[in-house]
């Protein structure tokens, strides 16, 4: 009797603990969405370097802007070439998808920008939008248009690889309109947002940076990408959307704009960068980014 009288007690101590532990957020208690800068026209893609800082874009006004760990902000470039998926590579470069000039290009930070890929197949691409580097140093891009497509070469609106040391090769054209795109650092697998077909899906990766089968991850339209450190997804959507590595949806943020794109920076590496729209909003998180 007294035996049951125990086992009672700690399953009900013990069951809404666990539920609490499921469903805790992963938002620091009483953080909320903060405006860093605001007075832009679109803003898109933040990438933080190895200091925390954080660059993004203004497609419209063609510029990259820095917002330091010490809270100032700062143009880094004007005349960017309609610059918009942007990503630190290994060696501390800026690689960016210029997608006015059709381009993916290589930034030193020290006034050198050499092009990685401009065309496929002798044709032109239609306009490189996000990216990611691999471990190996190779790129995958999503290589979609918006707006007017008179002037298209390519027969499809793709995903590219680009090795290291090799050529640039075709690895997905199953997609609608495919755009923000981001790996596992264990370079497993790729997730890719087709914002054309309001979904996401996951692709195994496979030797020499082919990938395989794509799968339904979540379904459910986003525009940009990226990880956090416990493998979850998060998705700019109307929202920020927090998704398992399993595809279950485990948090949804409000944020006072549309999110476009979004990463993880900041001087301790746990603040939510967020562009949207014509702002820059930062959220400090319980988590830091994936390594």
């Amino acid at each position: 009797m007294k035996k049951s009288i125990v086992l009672f007690l700690l399953t009900a101590i013990v069951l809404p603990l666990a539920s609490f532990a499921q469903t805790s957020s992963l938002v620091k208690v009483d953080a909320k969405p903060a405006l860093l800068c605001g007075g832009f026209r679109f803003t898109e893609s933040p990438a933080p370097d190895a200091k925390g800082n954080v660059y993004f874009v203004d497609i419209p006004n063609n510029t990259i802007n820095i917002w330091t760990t010490g809270g100032d902000l700062k143009t880094y470039r004007d005349n960017s070439g309609g610059a918009n998926g942007m990503v630190f590579d290994r060696d501390g470069s800026l690689v960016v998808c210029e997608g006015g000039r059709r381009r993916v290009v290589r930034d030193d930070l020290h006034g050198k920008i050499s092009v990685l890929a401009d065309s496929f197949g002798g044709k032109n691409l239609n306009s490189p939008n996000d990216l990611w580097v691999d471990a190996k140093g190779g790129i995958y891009f999503t290589d979609p248009r918006y707006g007017n497509t008179d002037d298209l070469e390519q027969d499809k609106m793709a995903v590219y690889y680009l090795p290291k040391d090799g050529p640039l090769g075709r690895v997905a054209d199953d997609l609608v309109k495919p755009n923000g795109v981001v790996g596992t650092p264990d370079g497993k697998t790729l997730y890719v947002a087709d914002e054309g077909g309001n979904k996401v899906y996951a692709y195994a990766i496979l030797k020499n940076g082919k990938l395989g089968k794509k799968r339904l991850f979540f379904d459910h339209e986003a525009d940009g990408l990226t990880l956090d450190a416990n493998g979850n997804v998060y998705l700019a959507s109307e929202n920020v959307l927090i998704v398992s590595p399993e595809g279950k949806l485990l948090e949804e943020i409000h944020f006072p704009e549309h999110p476009t794109n979004l990463c993880f920076g900041g001087a301790d590496g746990k603040t939510l960068f967020v562009a949207a729209r014509t702002s820059l909003y930062g959220l400090q998180m319980t988590v830091g980014g994936a390594k």
